[in-house]
């Protein structure tokens, strides 16, 4: 959420954001209902004060009257001011909630240097590293590999759980867990500490991340008469576990690498590139989510992005690397970089496909979850910045290794850094 004292002092540069983000109309609305709802607020302020001094005077004057009719209309007059005060305060709570929920809605800002655009195409590609391999044989896509090598049940998932939902079995259940622990280590390696989180969050956590817990925007699973959802990612759960805490400036930076399942409805996604794991509704995934000082945020976000990379290049998959546009930003982040796997049964000849992103939120979560820091010999407190990434989404992951590492006798093999943790050279073999 943006602050309202800045978003009062740079209307018209927010308005602009939000039609640079793709906002639909009716948020843009809402900016300008706040705005004008901020102006009520003023003048409601104004005259709570002027009650509050009236109260005051009538308060000194009563105790000082010695007449006592007189006496008696300054009791009822501070006691109608009392009633007054009251009601105008109560107003006053109801218009700040209301400016709160529009707030909610508006976007974060965007980095000066993302691109501005409107859809996927418009954001820039900073580098592509790895060559795609050529084969000498006919490439398969990870659904033909993993029906042929046992490896992946789709039927039997659909059978049990709806569509989107699959069974992992035999070597590709070694090679889930085993990127689970290279990924971790790898992290721990770099000062993050480990988590398994809840797959449940409460809604106002899930809201205070910036998701819509419930209605027909939403992308996340509600629980039916609780206040809960599952996690669409451990983003939410690791950002809310700070949520109303105050620290010192001297914790920070906090990282944690967190594991969870995700859950998610994908309302929409349809095609050939979006088959088989590429779009689910449930994944296992490794995240990684830092607490920050606004100066040191961008520099964490240069390293989640450099993990990524680091974590993709120790896979042997070849990638690119996008600086997003500011239409396909998401709302609370401020900059996001993804990165791209090369998939070679994606598409006709092969293609680049999402497999991690990172995002620098700045203060938008927190101040919506309320997380403050105590900066070093400094009088009161500051929001911190928080910053997610992708370190291995563990289906898309999967996906990646199957189709880049297939050979022309059908088996799959072993990334060289998953031979120890997988204890097999080959994949599919029966």
């Amino acid at each position: 959420m943006l602050d309202l004292k800045y978003v009062v002092a740079n209307a018209e540069s927010v308005r602009q954001n939000c039609k640079n983000r793709n906002v639909p109309q009716d948020v843009i609305d809402d900016l300008d209902r706040a705005l004008a709802l901020d102006l009520e607020r003023k003048t409601l302020v104004k005259q709570v004060e002027e009650m509050r001094r009236r109260q005051n005077e009538v308060a000194q004057a009563t105790g000082k009257e010695r007449d006592a009719e007189r006496r008696a209309a300054l009791v009822e007059e501070g006691k109608s001011l009392k009633t007054a005060a009251a009601h105008e305060e109560e107003k006053l709570r109801l218009l700040d909630g209301e400016i709160a929920q529009r707030l909610k809605r508006i976007p974060n800002l965007t980095h000066p240097d993302a691109p501005i655009g409107q859809t996927e195409g418009d954001s820039k590609e900073l580098r592509k590293v790895g060559t795609p391999r050529s084969f000498d044989f006919p490439v398969r896509d990870h659904v033909e590999i993993g029906k042929a090598l046992d490896l992946i049940d789709f039927e039997t998932g659909g059978k049990v759980s709806g569509a989107g939902f699959y069974f992992l079995k035999n070597d590709a259940v070694l090679l889930d867990l085993a990127l689970q622990q290279f990924a971790v280590r790898k992290l721990i390696e770099r000062g993050f500490t480990p988590v398994i989180t809840p797959d449940l969050a409460r809604n106002s956590i899930l809201e205070g991340i910036g998701f819509t817990p419930r209605g027909a925007e939403t992308q996340v699973y509600s629980i039916e008469e609780a206040d809960l959802s599952l996690v669409g990612t451990a983003e939410i759960t690791l950002g809310g576990m700070l949520a109303d805490t105050v620290i010192d400036e001297a914790q920070l930076p906090i990282r944690f690498v967190g594991v969870s399942h995700c859950f998610r409805t994908e309302a929409g996604a349809a095609g050939r590139a979006s088959r088989g794991l590429y779009r689910v509704h449930q994944f296992t995934k490794v995240e990684m989510f830092a607490f920050t000082t606004p100066e040191s945020s961008g520099a964490m976000h240069s390293t989640m992005l450099e993990i990524e990379e680091d974590l993709f290049q120790a896979l042997g998959i070849p990638y690119r690397v996008l600086d997003i546009c500011s239409g396909d930003l998401g709302g609370p982040a401020y900059r996001k970089f993804d990165l791209e796997a090369w998939m070679p049964g994606r598409g006709e000849t092969g293609e680049y496909g999402e497999v991690t992103s990172t995002s620098d939120c700045t203060d938008y979560q927190s101040r919506r979850l309320n997380i403050r820091y105590r900066p070093t010999g400094q009088k009161g407190t500051r929001f911190v910045h928080t910053l997610n990434g992708t370190a291995v989404a563990l289906s898309r992951a999967i996906i990646a290794i199957l189709e880049n590492y297939q050979r022309g006798d059908g088996l799959i093999d072993t990334p060289d850094v998953l031979k120890p943790l997988i204890g097999k050279d080959v994949l599919g073999a029966k």
